[in-house]
């Protein structure tokens, strides 16, 4: 009795059938995932942002603002519909080319940026709509005036969001920012308020 060697050309064609079928099956689950994905990375990402600005105005007992600005150029603006954002000492309109000071930020040049985040770093399908452009903490964390209180985000190119009241694949989320200062990433579906996920 001779050994058999490789596979039959039905067995080759019954295994392509079945990864043809898994990947028929899997691929629109695994690319909605991934749209889910970016919009947790770019709540998790602009929430950083938000706590920076937070701790540096406590750390140098001075207003410090979280922007969100149009793009990085000398021609940038601020904008409720962008997710890249600066967090700096004054006001970076027009100056959003400045590099970064990082801890230094108050003796650095004009606009005295502290940090800034880019869209298109692992996020760049997600959009972004914010009740203002910007919000400024004080030496004591609190917000001062008017200025950010809600920033929602979603994945226009997945669909609609899912929410209290509508079935959608996407799981949209929204950060909230309140007087006290306290930044929080949120779930608008879900509507138990013994859930630390829900929204205010």
């Amino acid at each position: 009795m001779r050994l058999q060697r490789g596979v039959t050309l039905i067995e080759l064609m019954i295994g392509l059938v079945i990864m043809a079928l898994v990947l028929f099956l899997g691929v629109p689950a695994f690319t909605t995932f991934l749209q889910n994905t970016q919009i947790r990375n770019a709540g998790a990402t602009t929430l950083q942002g938000l706590d920076l600005a937070r701790s540096e105005a406590v750390r140098l007992n001075t207003p410090v603002r979280f922007q969100l600005v149009s793009d990085f150029t000398s021609a940038c603006t601020l904008s409720t519909t962008s997710l890249n954002w600066i967090v700096s000492l004054a006001d970076p309109t027009g100056l959003c080319n400045v590099a970064p000071a990082g801890g230094n930020a108050s003796t650095a040049a004009a606009p005295q940026i502290v940090e800034e985040k880019n869209a298109s770093e692992g996020s760049a399908n997600v959009a972004v709509t914010a009740d203002a452009s910007n919000v400024v903490f004080n030496g004591l964390g609190r917000v001062v005036g008017t200025g950010i209180t809600q920033i929602d985000l979603s994945n226009p190119a997945g669909g609609n969001c899912q929410n209290a009241t509508t079935p959608g694949p996407m799981r949209c989320l929204r950060i909230q920012v309140s007087t006290g200062g306290q930044a929080k990433l949120c779930d608008p579906k879900v509507t138990d308020t013994t859930d630390p996920r829900v929204c205010d």
